[in-house]
């Protein structure tokens, strides 16, 4: 039990290093920063989700697809279900917009921001962690 412990904690820590670098990248917000903004915030709500997985003993493949995660969780936390919608968004984050060819507006890069800070919340509530 402790080893779980510890490895949700490690898929905490990871997860609030990139909502930090979300945080310190969004206050430039340069044109060139806005798809590595909206890359971490797709890598830390996919971290928090691992780490909810994790806590709940539930084996997980390596992939991106928050929308996936979810669908693996919700046996254990179906009152989750109507964040599916808000990971959805998140999700091309991971990858599709790290390539040429793809750009990010400043509205979305927003959005994915707002969409992260709301659903922070949600799990860290859901892994008993107090509000800060």
């Amino acid at each position: 039990c402790m080893k779980r412990n510890s490895y949700v904690s490690e898929w905490v820590e990871k997860a609030e290093g990139d909502f930090e670098t979300v945080r310190d990248l969004s206050k430039k917000n340069t044109k060139r920063q806005r798809y590595i903004i909206a890359f971490h915030c797709q890598q830390c709500i996919e971290k928090y989700l691992k780490a909810l997985l994790t806590y709940h003993k539930i084996e997980f493949p390596k992939q991106h697809d928050l929308e996936q995660l979810l669908v693996l969780l919700l046996e254990k936390e179906p009152l989750l279900l109507p964040i599916r919608r808000s990971l959805g968004k998140l999700t091309p984050f991971a990858v599709n917009f790290r390539y040429p060819g793809e750009d990010i507006a400043p509205k979305e890069v927003r959005q994915a921001i707002n969409i992260t800070e709301q659903l922070r919340v949600v799990l860290r509530e859901c892994l008993g962690f107090k509000k800060k």
